[in-house]
């Protein structure tokens, strides 16, 4: 925008000054040659009363004496074809003067003043007086110069001018464009401050007051999501003490270990639903404990349900850029579409492999496959949720990687989870 003001004044100052300046130029020019002929003529008329009086020895010393004063060449005509001072010969001009007419006429070294003098005994007297084209442009390119280079500093003023004009007004539109990007990036306490024309501090205005609108429905949304999961504890604290009331020892303790999972993954639900500001440190956890705990947990499941499961583990630790809770969540997704969406007794694989600096977790079955669009969110053909994939996309995405979904060799699905090493950035 700067530089498309400065075109636009730069091209109007120089239209504007050319419309005053070309006319000025022609003036200053026509005065030059005006001032050197009202010269000329001034010095012609000086030898009227000589040429009409004098003898034609008093003639040729004035003639002459006026020619090394003036440096002009001047010559005089006498009645009897004498020709005294410059000899030059007799122009239309002068034949015309001869006749008893002045004049003033272009000739081809400049300009001929010449002036018919009556009174002399023997006839009429001509007196010429030749202007030299220098003369006529005397001073003529230096003021030339001088409007040209006063032409070029009024557009540079202009070009000034209009750059602290275009400042004023674009500065306003890069704060706004600034504060705009950083709210995108989740920095809902950017505020602009209102400056420029009215037109952009009410936007500035307007602007601001969105981003305390989103500030003020992402509070409330936290908090009945903190309200909601608060509500899951008394559930819990039920499933807890039946549990306890088990007789079976180990059924009593998998159920009691099971609702303690699902109370820290309600409680880190919460302290992520009241948190604003991103930590201090990046995240990081160890992909090879996690996931073998978790299929440890799940295998119980699978014993149950006539599963055959096999784990293949790197050797760890493999730590990767996703903090612990995510992973788990993002692992149990995983592991629990597999006995959502394939029969009892379908077999599947668990794979955590270091390739390229990433950690990939696959997680293939043996069951009918995945629908087309199943990782977008919300996506389910088995009446469920439709957020596991998702929860597992953007723990992939926190930590530099990503989620694949492909058709296993038996006609299974196949899911591969990439994760990125911790980044010293904070996470997002």
């Amino acid at each position: 925008m700067r530089a498309r003001l400065a075109l636009l004044v730069a091209a109007v100052s120089v239209l504007t000054l050319i419309a005053f300046l070309v006319p000025l130029a022609l003036l200053v020019r026509t005065v030059a040659e005006d001032r050197a002929t009202v010269r000329a003529t001034a010095d012609a008329q000086s030898l009227v009363p000589v040429v009409g009086t004098a003898d034609a020895a008093t003639i040729r010393l004035t003639v002459e004496q006026l020619a090394a004063d003036s440096g002009r060449p001047v010559s005089v005509f006498l009645p009897d074809g004498t020709v005294l001072g410059a000899q030059t010969p007799r122009t239309p001009a002068v034949a015309l003067a001869a006749r008893g007419q002045s004049l003033t006429g272009e000739s081809a070294a400049g300009r001929e003043v010449v002036i018919a003098v009556q009174g002399r005994a023997d006839g009429t007297g001509v007196i010429r007086i030749a202007v030299p084209q220098r003369e006529l442009t005397a001073g003529v390119t230096r003021a030339w110069l001088v409007l040209a280079l006063l032409g070029v500093i009024l557009v540079l003023i202009g070009l000034l001018v209009a750059d602290r004009l275009a400042r004023t007004l674009v500065r306003p539109i890069s704060d706004l464009s600034a504060v705009s990007h950083r709210l995108a990036n989740a920095e809902l306490d950017a505020r602009v401050t209102p400056a420029g024309p009215p037109e952009l501090r009410e936007v500035a205005g307007a602007l601001n007051h969105l981003a305390t609108r989103i500030q003020v429905l992402l509070v409330q949304e936290r908090e009945q999501v903190a309200d909601l999961s608060h509500q899951l504890r008394t559930p819990l604290t039920a499933l807890r003490l039946e549990a306890e009331s088990l007789r079976d020892p180990d059924d009593a303790a998998r159920i009691t270990a099971a609702a303690d999972g699902l109370e820290r993954a309600v409680t880190g639900l919460i302290r992520q639903a009241r948190w604003r500001h991103a930590p201090a440190q990046p995240a990081a956890a160890d992909a090879a404990a996690i996931v073998a705990d978790r299929v440890a947990f799940w295998s119980v499941l699978a014993e149950d349900t006539g599963r055959a499961v096999t784990l293949d583990l790197a050797p760890g630790p493999l730590t990767v850029g996703v903090a612990a809770d995510n992973l788990t969540a993002a692992v149990d997704a995983l592991l629990g579409n597999v006995f959502a969406h394939t029969p009892d007794g379908t077999p599947f694989t668990v794979r955590l492999a270091s390739e390229a600096g990433e950690a990939v977790l696959t997680v293939a079955d043996e069951g009918p496959g995945m629908p087309a669009g199943a990782i977008r969110r919300g996506t389910s053909a088995a009446g469920s949720t439709g957020l596991g994939l998702d929860i597992a996309r953007r723990a992939a995405q926190t930590a530099g990687g990503r989620l694949e979904l492909r058709a296993g060799p038996g006609g299974g699905a196949q899911v591969l989870l990439r994760l990125g090493p911790p980044t010293s950035a904070p996470e997002a």
